[in-house]
């Protein structure tokens, strides 16, 4: 069920029954010279839309703008910064709740968001307002994604790329992959950091077009089976939130002075 599409009595006959929501987060940010700048949104929203179709649960309106000011020398980029974005994204969730969602799930395709989301779900389960949780496309399927890449990259790569080609296949710039590749980085996390230490802060100081990995490996079929895949995962995902009590996902109410003791 799609909240935009639904009239307010179709929606409340949800509430009536149902108590789980899905909402789509991901950035507007540049991501190379071959992919949109709404490419994570664009994914997420995909997928929760597919999720929600099968399963039947409520899917929100997609959350662009998230925690993207490492990309900020690029052109388009837009970002909010962290206060901002946790402060919007728990009212928001608070808006649900009020309508009787309990059960939420941040379905988030872009790393910047991951801890603040994280701190968010804290916020609301420390309070008893919700059980929020944050799921990753790409971390739900990561030996899917080893499989059929080398050099997969963390941001632009191929299977980003290959996951527009499978939503959006017009919005590729298929003519500039090789750019992209031969521009970009092949990332190495322990090579980026002296000492033990992390010493980057911004994506242009790894990547001079922001990318990473080998973008000519993406293909649609490719694409259609990460999806199909990551879909997999996330229906999973929904249907084992449902059936907990949510007794059980909340915290107890206080310490428990004597946990030793016989009942």
């Amino acid at each position: 069920m799609y909240l935009s599409h639904r009239t307010w009595p179709e929606v409340g006959e949800y509430t009536a029954d149902e108590s789980l929501a899905v909402v789509p987060l991901g950035s507007t940010e540049q991501h190379g010279p071959h992919l949109p700048e709404g490419t994570d949104y664009m994914i997420a929203e995909a997928l929760a839309r597919e999720a929600t179709e099968r399963t039947g649960y409520l899917c929100t309106p997609p959350i662009p703008i998230g925690v993207s000011s490492h990309h900020r020398q690029f052109h388009g980029t837009m970002w909010v910064e962290p206060p901002v974005f946790r402060d919007f994204v728990e009212s928001f969730s608070r808006n649900l709740t009020y309508h009787g969602i309990d059960r939420i799930v941040y379905v988030n395709a872009h790393g910047g968001n991951v801890d603040h989301l994280r701190e968010v779900g804290r916020r609301l389960h420390d309070d008893n307002a919700a059980y929020a949780i944050e799921w990753m496309w790409d971390e739900s399927i990561p030996d899917l994604i080893e499989e059929v890449f080398e050099t997969p990259g963390p941001h632009g790569g191929p299977k980003e790329t290959a996951m527009i080609m499978h939503i959006a296949e017009t919005l590729v710039r298929e003519d500039r992959l090789e750019e992209a590749r031969d521009g970009g980085t092949v990332f190495d996390y322990d090579a980026e950091r002296v000492h033990g230490a992390t010493t980057f802060y911004d994506s242009i100081e790894n990547s001079r077009n922001g990318v990473f990995g080998d973008q000519t490996d993406a293909t649609p079929e490719v694409g259609e089976r990460l999806f199909e895949a990551a879909a997999e995962q996330l229906v999973a995902l929904l249907e084992w939130l449902d059936d907990q009590p949510i007794a059980t996902l909340l915290p107890e109410p206080r310490v428990d002075q004597r946990p030793d003791r016989d009942e």
